[in-house]
């Protein structure tokens, strides 16, 4: 595979980086190691960090419990809530280039990725502030001399804990409808990222403090999600724990959140079916499946990376698809043509690199890429070329298991019935992409599949007011939308008696 040459382009420099964390609403060092955050494209050293240790989680916990039931937070009315998270969001924009550049040198991702995320981030806040001013409790029908309502409160303290692969946008759907709904943060971002999330802390903590708001409302506490994750998720003040992340560590916050009879909700790994019919427009397919799998360098929970093609189809559109893949921009996230970037960390383009070898193993043909790029502008770099496969029956571990990579794995198929059995195969059920020109066809395979977002014709685009979940290992509870606002919150029913005569028991 032939790769470019990277074209660097001017890149506002990121703003300060961070070298302290933040304990309710304090920023200091950790107790904790010390660990290094590093420049995936470069292997440099971004900046040195002392991890949060559990003598910071329950300083945090404790602090964040007193602010949740401060007045001056708890009794805030909901359009006084709402003022701080448009405060947030503003905050957002007018830091706009320093925190993509902050994101793009922290998480390798590409500038144009990291400003769409920026962008998102701030929509985030000012949604949930729309929906936060305009929710509605509920007067519920009379079954009796007596008004019922509906309610909602606060439930407290919220840990929140997300991976390293979208930091700021993930913070944004945690914190705001955290916040709108009342409660104190713990965020716990991932060790390898956490720099934009102390951002973002700095900006929410200013905005605390222009409103004369309790501080103690937001931690952020970098470190070992084995030890930090695991001592939020314990921390008897934690009334709900929000996690993004892998399957295997999702099981486990489940246990321990059952223990507590805790609400819990999990969006967790994927790998998402990604459909091209007999009839597709082609060239619309051809671009949809590279974006859903590539973009991110497919660093995506919901990465269309099981492509299903009719198999009338199947040749023909695999070798287009594979002159394209060899033709896709592999570069830093600083150069203004890059289409794959670095991926997050050496220790994850090898654990990729190490699934290509399993597949290979498994008797796959590698069709394109399958290997880092060469050349002294990317030695340094955790890069890896954008890699199809195909000869691998559906059943392989390489199409079962999350690489969380560039690594596509093509399979045909023969009807609806063999396609939907295929993409149902899977322990996963988070996203399917389908490519038709046949409304009626879409509609039965998106009823029949196991995803809990289904795209047509189209991949990878979001909606803040539409909720996002999956089935299966997928996790449970949806995030966005007004449910996914509602679930930072506890629902109270109130009985109010209309009649003034005793109740007919006691005489």
């Amino acid at each position: 595979m032939t790769v470019e040459q990277p074209v660097q382009a001017p890149v506002p420099a990121p703003e300060s980086t961070p070298d302290r964390i933040l304990v309710a609403g304090e920023w200091r060092r950790g107790g904790g190691d010390p660990f290094e955050t590093t420049d995936p494209a470069t292997g440099r050293t971004l900046a040195v960090l002392t991890a949060a240790d559990t003598a910071d989680v329950d300083e945090a916990a404790r602090r964040a419990a007193r602010a949740a039931a401060d007045p001056a937070w708890r009794a805030l009315p909901a359009h006084h809530r709402a003022r701080l998270l448009h405060r947030i969001a503003d905050a957002i924009d007018a830091r706009a280039a320093d925190l993509a550049a902050l994101q793009t040198a922290d998480t390798g991702k590409a500038l144009t990725e990291t400003r769409a995320l920026v962008a998102s981030a701030a929509g985030t806040f000012r949604y949930t502030a729309a929906a936060l001013e305009t929710a509605e409790e509920a007067l519920t029908p009379s079954r009796g001399p007596y008004v019922t309502m509906s309610v909602y409160e606060p439930i407290g303290v919220v840990g929140a804990i997300n991976p390293w692969n979208s930091p700021l946008a993930g913070d944004a759907q945690k914190l705001a409808p955290a916040l709108a709904g009342g409660n104190a943060v713990l965020l716990k971002p991932a060790e390898w990222t956490p720099l934009v999330s102390l951002a973002l802390g700095r900006l929410v903590t200013t905005a605390l403090t222009e409103l004369g708001l309790p501080t103690a409302l937001l931690s952020v506490l970098p470190g070992r999600g084995s030890l930090i994750g695991d001592a939020i998720v314990r921390d008897p003040r934690v009334g709900k724990v929000t996690f993004t992340g892998g399957t295997a560590t999702g099981r486990t916050l489940a246990h321990a959140a059952a223990e507590k009879l805790m609400p819990l909700s999990l969006e967790l790994g994927g790998k998402s079916p990604t459909v091209v019919l007999a009839d597709a427009d082609v060239e619309q397919a051809l671009a949809g499946v590279m974006f859903g799998v590539f973009s991110s360098s497919g660093q995506s929970c919901i990465a269309g990376s099981r492509l299903f093609v009719a198999r009338a189809l199947y040749d023909e559109f695999l070798a287009e698809l594979v002159a394209r893949v060899k033709a896709l921009r592999v570069g830093p996230g600083t150069a203004s043509d890059t289409q794959v970037a670095p991926l997050v960390h050496h220790e994850h383009r090898d654990s990729v690199a190490a699934y290509v070898d399993l597949a290979r193993e498994e008797g796959a043909r590698v069709l394109c890429g399958g290997a880092a790029p060469q050349g002294p502008e990317y030695a340094a770099g955790a890069y890896y070329l954008p890699t199809v496969l195909d000869g691998l029956p559906n059943s392989a571990r390489t199409c079962q298991e999350e690489i969380f990579g560039p690594v596509l794995v093509a399979l045909p198929f023969d009807d609806e019935d063999d396609l939907v059995r295929q993409a149902n195969a899977s322990v996963y059920g988070l996203a399917c992409g389908i490519w038709t020109r046949d409304h009626r066809a879409a509609w039965r395979i998106a009823r029949r599949v196991d995803a809990g977002t289904v795209w047509i014709n189209t991949y990878k685009q979001f909606s803040i007011s539409t909720p996002f979940g999956g089935m299966k290992d997928s996790g449970l509870g949806r995030e966005k939308g007004p449910v996914g606002f509602r679930s930072y919150q506890r629902q109270k029913s109130l009985y109010w008696g209309t009649s003034h005569a005793p109740l007919p028991w006691a005489h």
